[in-house]
């Protein structure tokens, strides 16, 4: 079995979550699995080595699982994206919305330098909106955002339109 079958496998969909008419796409199945971590971090490790990377930056709780080993792997630093109130130190934030309101993200006011190249990872790319807003966020912060990655992209949800255009989305499953 190839790896990316391996991960697709291993990744458990979950009918009428949270809400009737949703299937959640559950990859806490696929972590748990020595084999299909391994392929995943091996996949996010062969799209960004040697790519100039400076940064990996790792949307808040599960894109931590998969970025910090990706830094790991390409000699990069790790930026923690996180929501509100959970940095010590001076932040600088962004605002997003979501279906019912809005939410924030925030890093650290001196987590990079102006013109380092990064690379956004979550586990999981829907609506966008969470990433999108990473995105902004980095680039206020000076950074040249090159790639948005994740293990899953939920297609249908166009979630890569609502991200800058010179960004590169890289996904591994997509359904």
């Amino acid at each position: 079995m190839d790896g990316l079958q391996l991960v697709k496998d291993k990744i458990r969909s979950i009918k009428d979550f949270p809400i009737e008419g949703i299937v959640f796409r559950d990859i806490t199945t696929a972590v748990k699995d020595k084999d299909a971590l391994k392929e995943m971090i091996d996949f996010l490790t062969n799209k960004f080595k040697n790519q100039g990377i400076d940064y990996v930056a790792v949307v808040e709780s599960r894109g931590f699982i998969f970025g910090s080993a990706l830094a790991y792997n390409i000699n990069a630093g790790c930026i923690l994206i996180r929501k509100p109130g959970k940095l010590p130190a001076e932040t600088i934030s962004e605002e997003y919305t979501l279906e019912y309101g809005t939410d924030k993200l925030e890093i650290h006011k001196d987590a990079i330098e102006k013109g380092k190249n990064v690379v956004v990872i979550d586990d999981l790319l829907a609506t966008g909106g969470t990433v999108g807003a990473a995105c902004r966020l980095l680039e206020k912060a000076g950074a040249n955002v090159k790639a948005a990655a994740f293990i899953i992209e939920l297609e249908d949800l166009k979630g890569r339109e609502k991200l800058p255009s010179n960004v590169e989305v890289v996904s591994m499953v997509k359904y």
